[in-house]
């Protein structure tokens, strides 16, 4: 999957499971889809971005004896899932396009019928 593809799905799902309910790193790991391969490496830039676009509120709590950050869906972060779920019409409608050219020229490679040959 292209880099700057999987960025904005990477957003769009990590905001979405917050969308849940509030939620700390281990567990948005666990339940972001497996298929976009998220690491601690790469969820905790991304939620420090999104908490700079005011797309999440962070608070730090106890846990075990440690400090642990939780993280909270904002109403900017709604809106921004709001926009990903509207764009999916314009995505799909440009999947059907490359998908229509290929199947049609996947058509004109076919060896066509010879004149008077049996179908």
């Amino acid at each position: 999957m292209d880099a700057q593809m999987k960025r904005g799905f990477l957003e769009a799902c990590v905001l979405a499971v917050l969308s849940r309910g509030e939620s700390y790193g281990y567990q948005i790991i666990k339940d972001v889809p497996p298929s976009l391969g998220l690491t601690e490496s790469t969820l905790y830039p991304l939620l420090k971005r999104l908490e700079g676009a005011s797309c999440i509120a962070v608070r730090s709590a106890e846990h075990n004896g440690r400090l642990r950050k939780y993280y909270r869906i904002t109403r900017e972060g709604r809106a921004r899932v709001g926009a990903f779920i509207e764009e999916w019409n314009e995505v799909e409608a440009i999947y059907r396009f490359v998908r229509e050219a290929l199947d049609a020229e996947a058509g004109s490679e076919r060896p066509q019928p010879k004149e008077g040959a049996a179908s």
